[in-house]
C-alpha cells in the first residue's frame, strides 16, 4: 500500500470511491469517457481504481471502506483517475491488472483487455458439451493467455497451447503462464492460424479471434484505439479469420473434439453465411452473446469440405 503522509488532507476509502465515481460519471454524460473493459459504470470502475492503489481487497470487510486515505495515497489515486480520463486508457492499462474467471492476469497495450463472455462457459467445464475432461486445450488467438490459462486452471490435467501470430501478445501470455505457476502445461507457440501447429490435434479448441466488422471498429469509443488493432478488426464482415479457422479445424480436433468461438457482433453474418452449419449459439446468464459451439462430428457431417 502507498504510505500516507502524516498532517495531510483525509478522506475515507469511501468518500474516495465516491469523489471518483462522481468525476467519472460527469466525463462519461460529456462523452469523454467510456466504460466496457472490465466494468460498466462509474461506481465499480472507482471502485476498482481506489482499491487497486491502495492495495485493498476487492472482497473484503465492509469496515476498510471507513479508513484513512492521505498523502502519497490520496495523490495517487486522484492522479490515475485524472490519467483514466484525459488519456482515455482502459483502466486495466493504468493498473496492469486484469480479472478473468476470479483469476488476476497482467495486461498491457500488446493485448486486449480481458472480457470474454467465454469464462462463464469455462467456470462450467464446457458441459454439457464436453464430454470428457480434455487431454489437449488449444487457445487460439491467446492474446494475454487468459483464457487458456483459465482452462488448465480448470482443467487440472490437460496440456494447454496458447497461440498467437503476436510474438508481443505471447510476451505477455508468458508472463502470465509464469505468474500462474504454469509453465509444465502450458506452453506458447507463435502461429498464423494454424500454420506452426501442423499435425497436432486437440480435444477443445478455444478462440476468441478478432471479429469487429470495419462499421463497428470505425465507431469504437476512444478506449479501444488503445487495444492491438490485430486483436480486433477482421475484415468488412469480422469473418476474414473465421473463415478460415471453420475451413481448418476439424484437422485439429480429435474425434469427439470441441471448437468453442467467440464473434460478437458479427454472429448474424456468420450465421447466414453458413447456413448447413448446425452452430449451437449459447444464452450466457451473465451476459454478451456471438459465441458458438460445434463439434468436429458436426464440422464434417453438415458442411463436406470444411474443416478436412
Amino acid at each position: 500500500m502507498v504510505q500516507a503522509h502524516n498532517n495531510s488532507p483525509t478522506v475515507a476509502v469511501a468518500d474516495l470511491i465516491n469523489e471518483t465515481a462522481e468525476n467519472f460519471q460527469a466525463a462519461y454524460e460529456s462523452g469523454k469517457l467510456f466504460f466496457g473493459h472490465g466494468t460498466d459504470n462509474a461506481v465499480d470502475e472507482a471502485a476498482w481504481l481506489v482499491m487497486h492503489v491502495l492495495s485493498l481487497p476487492f472482497d473484503g470487510d465492509e469496515s476498510v471502506l471507513s479508513q484513512p486515505v492521505t498523502g502519497e495515497a490520496l495523490e495517487a489515486t486522484r492522479a490515475l483517475a485524472k490519467r483514466r480520463i484525459t488519456e482515455r486508457l482502459p483502466l486495466a492499462y493504468l493498473t496492469h491488472q486484469a480479472w478473468f474467471c476470479g483469476l488476476p492476469f497482467y495486461v498491457d497495450q500488446r493485448v486486449l483487455v480481458p472480457r470474454s463472455p467465454m469464462a462463464e462457459l469455462i467456470d462450467q467445464k464446457f458441459q454439457p458439451w464436453l464430454l470428457s475432461p480434455p487431454g489437449r486445450i488449444l487457445d487460439l488467438c491467446t492474446g494475454s493467455g487468459c483464457i487458456g490459462i483459465a482452462c488448465a486452471h480448470v482443467f487440472c490435467n490437460s496440456e494447454v497451447i496458447l497461440s498467437d501470430l503476436s510474438t508481443d501478445a505471447l510476451a505477455v501470455a508468458e508472463k502470465n503462464i509464469e505468474a500462474h505457476h504454469l509453465g509444465e502445461r502450458v506452453h506458447v507457440i507463435q502461429s498464423d492460424l494454424f500454420e506452426n501447429l501442423r499435425g497436432q490435434q486437440f480435444d477443445l479448441i478455444v478462440s476468441n479471434p478478432p471479429y469487429v466488422d470495419a462499421a463497428d471498429l470505425a465507431a469504437m469509443p476512444e478506449e479501444y484505439r488503445h487495444e492491438p488493432e490485430l486483436g480486433l478488426g477482421s475484415g468488412i464482415d469480422g469473418l476474414d479469420f473465421t473463415r478460415k479457422l471453420l475451413d481448418q479445424a476439424g484437422k485439429y480436433l480429435t474425434e469427439r473434439g470441441l471448437l468453442v468461438v467467440e464473434v460478437g457482433n458479427s454472429w448474424e453474418a456468420l450465421q447466414a453465411e453458413y447456413p448447413t452449419l448446425p452452430f449451437t449459439w449459447l444464452d450466457l446468464e451473465y451476459g454478451g452473446h456471438g459465441v458458438f459451439v460445434l463439434t468436429r462430428e458436426q464440422l464434417v457431417a453438415y458442411a463436406p469440405g470444411y474443416g478436412l
